[in-house]
Parts: structure tokens; C-alpha cells; sequence
């Protein structure tokens, strides 16, 4: 990549392209780390809004969970390897589309992510200041220098570079997988077939049908991790050269793997616990499946556990996001037709970003829901059909054509972003089955939502 998008130069210091060899610590680290940027505090929402639509369809999207995540992100990891040099995304579609589409491409790119930044610094202060005034008891500090202190913690990493960034995500995932895992089997011994009463009702067709198409999306983007994509690739590249798209594969085979078992398996565990009735409750409290199993079997535990569990979900989400919307806003900057250097340029975007998320994060503007939702039709174009109109129109890419998995992703970025837009257009819930954030933020850590109707007496 050349020097006036010094985003990738950066992260990753030189090294010349390994032999594929056998699986190393650092596949590892990037295994965890795409685990890390998906799974975040929505998905302790997804068994409420993954099972309100009954046993069948539910059963149909855990079938296409690991298919669609796999082949989607696929895809989007080779779109960027296929570009002749080291560039991130914003330079690949300069290079595959010219200068206009390209600069276009990237400016919605980072639109799509960025309000996910925002969101993710409402959701951690929030949950930050709740956690202390109702688990710790203690009175917490202005929310401006609370979010400020939070948010610029989080940048500090950043800082250390993107392999360092990685690698404390890659920390992070190990006591939320713990924690999905604890939780799914405390939940075993009270299995009581929930959500299976649905299963001898097979719906019409086309009801059926409907549900699923509204409920695709709910899947689509709780495992979605586009944002460090490029990054991933980038790297893989220059470590990997050729092997790249190999390498890749194998990482994001582990990776995808590793999030539909856990996150399913908790996911299930929930919806045959609970029945469709309590799923609805919840939904219509607005609670997540945490607090609302911390009322349903008075367990002052997972109330405490609650906030801890999603500080670290978003915390490792918001550091993913953040490659992601810098590489982004980086990519803006010099198709600007600014020069500075790499150094110069590093920090200014990081005061930018630490300055807005640190304004928004205080002010919570109720117009964030707003804008994370037009960013799903975005992500859904960039992450399912962009490449695969690449690999059509894309000499580099054609070697990838006449697979049957294409076709598909193209079905599901199509069926995705009907789903998505008809939601915008008829405030159906796929309008808000982005990352969550939002409603992490509203339901996650009010105490009078945290135990409903009831009163759960909290360790001092």
C-alpha cells in the first residue's frame, strides 16, 4: 500500500511471506480475534429475537448460520486479496472500480461502521456507570469524564498497534466463551422443551416463509465481523503470500465454527428453557436473555454477571469496529486529496474518534438508532454482493467463479437486504437486528428492568 494510506503500512511490521507450514499462535489470535468482533452484547439478545419466530424457522437458521457467515465473509476476505499490492479495502475498490466508485465505496463503508463505534460508547458507558451505582453501590463519576476516561482507555490500545489490538480482543474472548458456556449449562437442568411446543405446528408455507425472510437478517449480522476484514486479509497476505487465501480459509473456517457452536448452543439452551410466551415478555420488556433469567429463577448471580459479561462483549466488539471505521475514515482523508504523513495521519484520526465517540457517548442522541439501522442495507451490499459482482466482473477474481456458494451468498445478501429495507420502511424488528448495541444500551443495566417486576437482592 502507498504511503498516503498508511493505515496497513502501520499495523504489521515487515516480514516476507511464510510457507503455509502448520497452525500457529498467530492463526489463533486472528481465530479469536474475528470471534471477538462479532459476537458482542446482541448476542444475548439473539435467543429472544431468534425464537419468537417458533421452532422451524429457528431450526432452518441455525442449518444456514455457519454457510452463510463462512461463504459471506469468504469472499470479502478475497475481494481484498485479490488487489496487486498491500492495500486494505478502501484501496481494492479503487483499484477493481476506479477512482469515483472506489471513493464512494469507501465513503459508505465507513458510514456503515462507524455508528456501531458510537453506539458501542453509549452501550460500555452506560453499562460502566449502572454496574457502579447498582452492583458496586458506588456513586460514578460525570458521565463526560466517565465516558471520556473509558473510551480513551480503549483508544490506548489501539495505540500499541493493530497486532496488539488483536491480540487483547483475542484475551477478551476467552471469559465470554467461558461465560456463554457456564451460562448454557446452568440452564441445562432446567430444559423443559420451550420452544419444542411449537415444533408439531408446521406453519403455512408462506407464513413460514415470511418469518424466515424477516428473521435472515437476525443471523446475518449477529455473527457479522466485516469490519476487521480487511485488516485480517491484509495480514494474511503479507505473511502468507501466496498461501493467503488458503491460510484464510482455514482461519475463518475456525473461527465461524467456533461462533455457531457457542453461540447456538447458548442460544438453544435459552429458547429450551424458556417458552414462546416468556420469550415474548422479554421482547416486550425489552430485556436482555440475561436479565431476564436473573428474574425468572431470582438469581442475584447473573444479575452481577450481567454487566460484567457485556462490558467485556462490547469492549472487544468496540476495538474490532474501530479497525474497521479508521481504516475507514483514513481511506477518506487521502482520496481528499490530503498528503499527511503516516504518523500525522494516525493521530488525527484517532483525536477524531476519540473526540466524537467521546461527545456522543455523553450526550446519547436518540438518533443513533436511526442511523445503525440505514447502515444494514450498506453492510449487507458491501458483504454479500460486492464481491461476488467482483468476481463476475474482476479478471483476479474470476478463478473463484461457477461455485455453487456464490449463488448463495448472492440469495442471502438479496433476501438480507429486502428483509433489512422492508424493516426500515415498516419498523419491523429486522429494522434493529444490527449489533444490538442500542438496545444493550437501553435494557441491558436499568435497574428497574434488570429485575422486572421484581426486586433481586445483589451482593454487597
Amino acid at each position: 500500500m502507498n504511503e498516503q494510506a498508511p493505515s496497513v503500512e502501520q499495523r504489521f511490521a515487515e516480514s516476507t511471506p511464510a510457507t503455509l507450514g502448520s497452525w500457529s499462535r498467530h492463526d489463533t489470535t486472528w481465530m479469536l480475534g474475528l470471534f471477538g468482533t462479532a459476537i458482542g452484547a446482541g448476542t444475548l439478545f439473539l435467543p429472544i429475537n431468534a425464537g419468537l419466530g417458533g421452532f422451524w424457522p429457528l431450526l432452518i437458521l441455525a442449518m444456514l448460520a455457519f454457510p452463510m457467515t463462512y461463504f459471506a465473509h469468504r469472499g470479502l476476505t478475497r475481494f481484498v486479496l485479490s488487489g496487486r499490492n498491500d492495500g486494505d479495502i478502501t484501496e481494492v475498490v479503487k483499484e477493481h472500480f476506479g477512482i469515483t466508485a472506489g471513493a464512494s465505496i469507501t465513503v459508505l463503508y465507513f458510514f456503515a461502521i462507524f455508528p456501531i463505534l458510537l453506539i458501542y460508547s453509549v452501550a460500555l458507558t452506560n453499562t460502566v456507570s449502572s454496574f457502579m451505582e447498582h452492583q458496586l453501590h458506588m456513586q460514578p463519576p460525570p458521565r463526560a469524564i466517565l465516558s471520556f476516561v473509558l473510551i480513551l482507555g480503549l483508544l490506548a490500545i489501539v495505540r500499541c498497534g493493530e497486532q496488539a489490538t488483536v491480540k487483547v480482543m483475542s484475551l477478551l474472548v476467552y471469559p465470554f466463551i467461558v461465560a456463554l458456556a457456564l451460562l448454557g449449562l446452568y440452564l441445562v437442568p432446567h430444559w423443559t422443551g420451550g420452544i419444542l411446543d411449537s415444533a408439531t405446528q408446521v406453519p403455512p408455507a408462506s407464513a413460514f416463509l415470511h418469518t424466515l425472510w424477516l428473521a435472515i437478517p437476525v443471523m446475518v449480522f449477529s455473527f457479522n465481523h466485516s469490519p476487521i476484514i480487511s485488516a485480517f486479509a491484509v495480514d494474511q497476505k503479507r505473511r502468507y503470500g501466496e498461501h493467503a487465501d488458503e491460510r484464510s480459509g482455514q482461519i475463518l473456517r475456525r473461527a465461524h465454527l467456533l461462533m455457531v457452536v457457542m453461540v447456538l448452543f447458548f442460544v438453544f439452551s435459552c429458547v429450551l428453557t424458556l417458552s414462546s410466551a416468556q420469550l415474548a415478555e422479554a421482547k416486550a420488556q425489552n430485556l436482555s436473555i440475561l436479565s431476564y433469567l436473573a428474574n425468572h429463577f431470582s438469581n442475584p448471580t447473573i444479575a452481577f454477571a450481567a454487566p460484567l459479561i457485556a462490558f467485556v462483549a462490547i469492549a472487544k466488539s468496540f476495538l474490532g469496529h474501530y479497525i474497521g471505521a479508521s481504516e475507514g475514515l483514513k481511506g477518506i482523508i487521502t482520496k481528499a486529496g490530503a498528503r499527511p504523513a503516516a504518523k500525522t495521519l494516525d493521530r488525527v484520526v484517532a483525536a477524531l474518534m476519540l473526540v466524537v465517540c467521546w461527545i456522543v457517548a455523553t450526550l446519547n442522541p436518540s438518533i443513533l438508532g436511526m442511523i445503525e439501522s440505514l447502515g444494514g442495507p450498506i453492510l449487507a451490499v458491501l458483504l454479500f454482493l460486492m464481491p461476488m459482482y467482483a468476481i463476475r466482473r474482476v479478471p483476479s477474481m474470476r478463478k473463484y467463479s461457477g461455485a455453487a456458494s456464490n449463488v448463495f451468498v448472492v440469495v442471502v445478501g438479496l433476501v438480507a437486504l429486502t428483509s433489512v429495507v422492508y424493516g426500515l420502511l415498516a419498523d419491523t424488528p429486522s429494522a434493529k437486528v444490527m449489533p444490538g448495541a442500542l438496545v444493550a444500551t437501553r435494557a441491558f443495566f436499568c435497574p428497574q428492568e434488570l429485575s422486572g417486576n421484581r426486586t433481586i437482592s445483589l451482593p454487597p
